[in-house]
């Protein structure tokens, strides 16, 4: 198989990563199936797309032809096997826990083709930890988006021991095509390549805090200020999710006992009282008064 052979992409989860990339891959021409188990995200799903295409045609970033076929080229369902029926390439994106993933691959597996790519948007879990879960562990890979999937350029597309190097050119090729940039990572590696070194940066920040050296507020404008981020680790943080950190922190201390990897108090906190960043209001920063 080429990436020409590449006509329909199925997407599981249409959560925030799961439907922008769904309409990152529909902008570009690919017809794409955006699908959950749960009603209320798929319509929260859709009605951002159905915001967003005419929010672009009112910029002039697209015409109004362009956009009603991009809305032609996505469509949500909840049926999961009938989506995947005929899919060429699938894009698992639901809640980071290996064994619903495993699960969801497994059902992925009975119904795909045989031909299908299965791969996965983990941050944090690898493919050689889901693949045997399906009888084709070749066409299995990583293909981690960055949040938010529509603006980030870079992929990383994670080569584990069992991935063919067929799925890895189709992957890089299909990452090329929704105008991404790809980055190859040859093996597996905990965090792959930027969380790992923006782990330890947010780790650092985060005993910084706990030790009471600076707060969430001077530690950000060091980053930005000295270092030259585009946002400090906290109101990153914010972004991607504080459930996201306190779950990858919790698997990685089940996985290797180091409690190192454990959460650090304040972020705990943050998680046991639901303040998870903007998407609910609150996190290290209150998005309240903005909103």
């Amino acid at each position: 198989m080429k990436i020409e052979d590449v006509k329909k992409i199925v997407v599981v989860g249409a959560g925030n990563m799961g439907h922008q990339i769904s309409l990152q891959c529909a902008i570009f021409g690919f017809k794409v199936v955006c699908t959950d188990v749960k009603e209320e995200v798929l319509k929260k799903a859709e009605a951002f797309v159905d915001k967003y295409l005419p929010g672009r045609v009112e910029k002039g970033k697209m015409t109004a032809d362009q956009a009603k076929q991009i809305r032609a080229n996505i469509s949500f369902s909840s049926n999961l096997q009938e989506a995947c029926k005929d899919a060429d390439y699938v894009i698992e994106a639901i809640l980071e826990i290996l064994d619903l993933k495993r699960k969801v691959f497994a059902d992925l597996d009975k119904w795909c083709p045989p031909h299908t790519i299965l791969a996965t948007n983990s941050s944090f879990i690898v493919s050689s930890r889901i693949a045997d879960a399906t009888k084709r562990p070749g066409k299995v890979c990583n293909l981690h988006f960055f949040n938010p999937a529509l603006v980030m350029k870079l992929v990383e597309v994670v080569q584990g021991p069992h991935t063919s190097d067929e799925t890895i050119q189709i992957s890089m090729d299909l990452c090329k095509k929704i105008e991404k940039v790809p980055v190859h990572l040859k093996k597996e590696v905990d965090g792959f390549l930027l969380n790992r070194i923006f782990r330890a940066i947010a780790r650092e920040a985060q005993w910084i805090l706990e030790m009471g050296v600076a707060s969430v507020e001077d530690i950000d404008k060091a980053c930005v200020y000295g270092a030259g981020h585009p946002m400090g680790p906290f109101r990153l943080n914010d972004l991607t999710g504080i459930d996201l950190s306190y779950i990858m922190g919790m698997e990685a201390f089940r996985a290797t006992g180091d409690r190192s990897q454990l959460p650090t108090p304040s972020l705990v906190e943050k998680y046991v009282k639901g303040e998870y960043g903007e998407k609910t209001g609150k996190g290290w920063y209150d998005y309240t008064k903005k909103k």
